[in-house]
């Protein structure tokens, strides 16, 4: 069997394990990107890509439908550097170049996974990085702790030092949840944290960056209190391991929508289940005041939410810019207007 065949069973096994029953988008041109967009932060414009590659071999995390993007079958080195290319090529990535300053690599997956995102494309990508962004400052790259190789990081940073502008490497995990049962138990994410910790010591040792993704309320049965409380308790965790190993740390949080195709579409089509309020977001981040560590809340559903399943809702479409402000500039006192603003 080979390893891509591999792959795909356990791509299988993962999705019937946590009962999901999305398409994945096997019609896509392996030759395009899965998405792109631009979002800003404290380093400045942002480029975020998702690659067309083979989905997430884990693939079996309670809410997530993100591998319906990408494919279930393997996707080769050729095509990802037609991806590559016409990335660059895109005429508002062209527009832009000069401007970006952060790029976040993704595929849904791991982009460190060599068997769903090929070496020689990911090198080829950082040539291109270096060659078509004279003001990039940081690359980040999205995937599973089991996938960052030290060595691996060490050629890229010392690749990316070759650019116009010094480059900052940053590694992205989901973590989703910080209380144990749910993150492991109940959403599946195989994630514990003495593999998290090891993780960070060794990115703080080679001064790489670390951003974590959480969700806020992922999964049913989880009150809006208690969801509150999870990300604050988060906060406080991710605090204590930036000051133990001296580590550079952004937490990425999204609150969660009901997404297509997942347990959580059956919950919330049965009155079992709703987003997060957006205010609880904001009364969850200012838990951030004051600690060491930068905070960036999502705002897109990415279009895979299900009809009335996202947390944006027209009474809360007012909050939008002024969080799209807190990301720019961390300034908590937004948080605090809003939350004051909102009465429980």
């Amino acid at each position: 069997m080979s390893t891509s065949d591999t792959v795909k069973r356990q791509i299988i096994y993962g999705n019937d394990k946590a009962g999901k029953t999305y398409a994945f988008n096997q019609n896509h041109d392996p030759s395009q990107i899965a998405q792109m967009w631009f979002q800003t932060s404290p380093e400045g414009l942002v480029l975020f890509v998702v690659f067309y590659t083979q989905a997430c071999r884990w693939s079996r995390c309670l809410g997530c439908n993100l591998p319906s993007k990408v494919s279930q079958e393997h996707v080769d080195y050729r095509s990802l550097m037609q991806q590559v290319d016409n990335l660059f090529a895109d005429p508002e990535v062209q527009r832009r170049r000069n401007a970006v300053r952060k790029v976040i690599l993704s595929n849904n997956g791991s982009v460190l996974d060599e068997d769903t995102f090929s070496s020689t494309a990911l090198m080829y990508l950082i040539a291109r990085l270096n060659q078509y962004l004279p003001n990039l400052s940081m690359l980040c790259m999205e995937s599973r702790p089991e996938y960052v190789e030290i060595a691996e990081l060490e050629f890229i940073s010392r690749a990316l030092a070759e650019g116009d502008t010094p480059t900052s490497l940053e590694i992205a995990i989901g973590f989703e949840a910080f209380d144990d049962h749910i993150r492991n138990d109940v959403f599946d994410k195989g994630l514990t944290l003495k593999v998290f910790e090891s993780l960070a010591e060794k990115l703080a040792h080679y001064h790489f960056s670390l951003k974590c993704y959480f969700m806020q309320k992922p999964v049913p049965g989880i009150s809006d209190p208690d969801a509150v409380a999870d990300i604050q308790n988060a906060i406080n965790y991710l605090s204590r391991v930036s000051k133990e190993f001296g580590a550079t740390i952004n937490m990425h949080l999204n609150p969660t929508y009901a997404a297509t195709g997942t347990a959580l579409e059956t919950a919330f089509k049965a009155g079992d289940y709703l987003p997060p309020r957006l205010e609880d977001v904001a009364r969850a981040a200012e838990a951030g005041r004051g600690k060491p560590l930068s905070i960036f809340i999502g705002l897109s559903d990415e279009g895979l939410a299900v009809p009335g399943g996202s947390f944006l809702r027209p009474d809360n479409q007012w909050m939008v810019d002024p969080l799209e402000e807190f990301n720019r500039t961390q300034n908590f006192d937004i948080l605090n207007t809003i939350t004051r603003t909102v009465v429980k």
